[in-house]
């Protein structure tokens, strides 16, 4: 049975920004990322026809142990520092917990875990399934990290829209970034760095040249060996120096950059509800945010009787 998780607080924040807010809910609120959201989760289900689903959530955006390791993991993100909670627009924190709402009266597994974010979720549930067949739906390429052809795990990124994925598999890896697998990925990244999570990476050492030394070493951690090993002629004096000036952020980036495989998840039932889990509620809530048509194509797609 195949298995479908869905990053979605990534998809959200793309419906948000790519669907107009003039869609509003009967009181005039903006339901825009509700709505996108929605009719994404129709149109996966019905182009690609998973038997289960799970919309991983981020309990925790910016986990401590990420923070402890690298304090300026995502620090540009912060809107209040006390309050640890992440900068939102104005007009899509409100449509959260709707989002939550809906997702629960349809019958959706949404699943998140205190102190952990959805990324490592997605990497738990990956781990779980041993037998594969594991599409990962994301605009993060921090997941890429999951991929694996003989797990059958990949990732669909939607660089041009949710209608129209990139097809992260091993081949597109090595053909993108010069790395063979989603743990060499891993590697490259924790090389490269990423400003957009405030992690600096070696200075000078990017992309194309992570991906040589991995070519070269076969891991991070026969990079590591080679710097520390005087005699090894395969780095540069240049690249040792950088290396070895960084040796502080290497020694803790892993923990960082690579998704959790271990999280506590919660009982959950990750199968396509055959009818809404509750009727009722979600009755109530498409006429409260005015999402008739979006109820109605995730309807559709699961097949429920009219």
């Amino acid at each position: 049975m195949s298995l479908m998780l869905l990053d979605t607080a990534s998809l959200y924040f793309r419906a948000y920004f790519g669907v107009p807010d003039s869609l509003r809910s009967p009181q005039g609120e903006p339901v825009n990322a509700v709505r996108g959201l929605l009719d994404t989760i129709a149109w996966l289900i019905t182009e690609h026809g998973p038997d289960r689903m799970v919309a991983c959530w981020d309990d925790d955006w910016r986990p401590a142990f990420r923070v402890t390791a690298i304090p300026s993991y995502k620090a540009h993100r912060v809107a209040d520092e006390a309050a640890g909670t992440e900068e939102i627009p104005d007009t899509l924190a409100p449509q959260v917990p709707v989002i939550a709402e809906v997702l629960a009266a349809i019958g959706i597994a949404r699943v998140g875990v205190p102190g952990y974010e959805a990324d490592d979720v997605i990497g738990t549930l990956t781990a779980r399934e041993p037998a594969g067949g594991v599409d990962i739906v994301t605009g993060d390429r921090d997941l890429f990290q999951l991929v694996d052809d003989d797990a059958a795990v990949r990732v669909l990124y939607p660089a041009r829209g949710v209608r129209d994925p990139d097809v992260i598999d091993q081949a597109k890896l090595a053909e993108r970034y010069a790395v063979p697998t989603g743990q060499a990925y891993a590697d490259m990244a924790t090389l490269r760095g990423d400003p957009s999570d405030g992690l600096p990476g070696v200075p000078g050492i990017g992309e194309k040249t992570a991906a040589k030394l991995l070519e070269r070493y076969g891991d991070l951690a026969g990079i590591l060996r080679a710097r520390d090993d005087a005699a090894d002629k395969g780095l540069t004096a240049t690249q040792r120096k950088r290396l070895l000036e960084a040796a502080a952020y290497l020694e803790v980036a892993p923990l960082v950059v690579q998704v959790a495989r271990e999280a506590p998840l919660p009982e959950f039932d990750d199968k396509l509800p055959a009818a809404p889990a509750d009727p009722g509620a979600l009755t109530a809530l498409t006429a409260r945010w005015g999402l008739q048509s979006s109820v109605k194509r995730v309807h559709d797609a699961l097949g429920w009787a009219s």
